[in-house]
């Protein structure tokens, strides 16, 4: 969100706290669908069935140590945008948000086919860190780790921002975006010398509402981590990385 520049009253302030405070309990309702943005005011809420899907860089907090502000600047301008394109490129996944070098998307999730789609986008993008890490290494960068966190269930879908100035974002917020996040920090860390979980973390519940027999087979569960982990790549993605390595 661009700031508008307005200048701060903290008696307005202080009023607008009591009128976000005071809207009633009955606007805030449980959804199947994921409603449009357009429905959502400053007084109203959605309870929504979503898959959340969390991508983002393992140590990038050291990445500033090794390269200049350029290279690092083209590192992540190329990761995130094309993470993106993906994410924006799946027919259900409704929300794209960036937050530093991670992206996170939310998914409609109501019938299966929804949330085995959420497993397409993260294997494509699983594919997708594959070339880019070869694009990388030829332009003398190292190998970059990444983990990726799906889980499902419900979250509260909000207007947030400031409110009566236009400088306003849907915020999805809950369990299910919670554990996305935790999941995706634990995809490729680290877990002894050269060895690293793997790249694909998801929950119970993520796993549970797959389509078992195909989508679902991809995970095993790992006890040590809590979770499902799994290997998986875009078949025609990977195909022409063969072809171009």
């Amino acid at each position: 969100m661009q700031s508008s520049g307005s200048s701060y009253s903290y008696e307005r302030s202080f009023e607008r706290l009591d009128e976000l405070l005071d809207t009633t309990d009955t606007r805030y309702t449980q959804r199947q669908d994921l409603p449009s943005r357009d429905e959502l005011t400053f007084s109203n809420g959605f309870y929504v069935r979503t898959t959340a899907l969390f991508v983002d860089i393992r140590n990038s907090s050291g990445l500033p140590a090794k390269y200049s502000i350029p290279k690092l600047a083209k590192l992540y301008r190329a990761f995130i945008s094309e993470v993106v394109a993906i994410l924006d490129g799946n027919e259900y996944c409704e929300e794209i948000n960036i937050v530093g070098d991670g992206v996170w998307g939310v998914f409609d999730a109501r019938e299966k086919p929804q949330v085995d789609s959420a497993l397409d986008a993260a294997s494509e993008i699983s594919s997708l860190i594959d070339v880019l890490n070869d694009k990388l290494m030829r332009r003398g960068y190292e190998r970059i780790f990444a983990g990726i966190g799906l889980e499902w269930g419900r979250a509260l879908m909000i207007k947030s921002g400031f409110y009566g100035s236009g400088i306003n974002e849907v915020v999805y917020m809950g369990k299910v975006v919670n554990d996305a996040a935790k999941l995706s920090s634990l995809g490729e860390a680290e877990t002894g010398i050269l060895t690293r979980n793997p790249r694909v973390m998801a929950g119970n519940d993520f796993v549970g509402n797959l389509e078992s027999d195909t989508y679902g087979s991809f995970f095993s569960f790992d006890a040590r981590l809590g979770c499902y982990t799994a290997s998986i790549h875009s078949k025609p993605m990977n195909a022409w990385r063969n072809s171009h390595i």
